[in-house]
């Protein structure tokens, strides 16, 4: 399952290059926040990789901007669940906290892992950091469920 959470974050920064750059946006609103997205470790409750800064996801002053930042951890969970449970569940509880800006260009890494199980709750958190100096830029910390039971009929509307 480690092997499926690393190709989908793999694809989604490739995917999310080719919207940034006028592509035809399959995924885009997931992707586009890991855009040239690298992994270095995909195992069992665990997510690493890094990207660099890209110019088209920062504010006025040139930082990161903190929605993309949330978008970014928001995957990089997701993937960690992933490695895991072999699905991407959804968010029941999310929260972010800020610590320090990243700035266009700057080099962050994002280890996501998961930290308990619940029946069909997971929970997980996220730390971003500048790779260079190792300074604490985010960590978030999420909730997450099936969206529905294994099993379960979807509706016959």
């Amino acid at each position: 399952m480690a092997v499926v959470a690393r190709k989908w974050l793999e694809d989604a920064g490739a995917i999310g290059k080719d919207a940034a750059g006028g592509g035809d946006g399959r995924r885009a609103f997931n992707a586009l926040p890991l855009s040239g997205v690298r992994v270095a470790l995909a195992e069992r409750g665990r997510a690493l990789c890094s990207l660099r800064v890209p110019a088209h996801l920062t504010d006025a002053e040139g930082n990161w901007h903190a929605g993309a930042i949330a978008a970014a951890v928001d995957d990089v969970c997701a993937a960690a669940i992933m490695s895991v449970e072999g699905i991407i569940k959804v968010s029941v509880h999310y929260d972010i906290s800020y610590f320090a800006p990243a700035k266009h260009h700057d080099e962050v890494e994002m280890d996501g892992r998961v930290v308990d199980r619940k029946g069909r709750m997971t929970a997980v958190t996220t730390e971003v950091r500048k790779k260079d100096t190792g300074e604490l830029v985010a960590i978030g910390r999420q909730w997450m469920t099936t969206s529905r039971p294994k099993g379960a009929q979807g509706s016959k509307l």
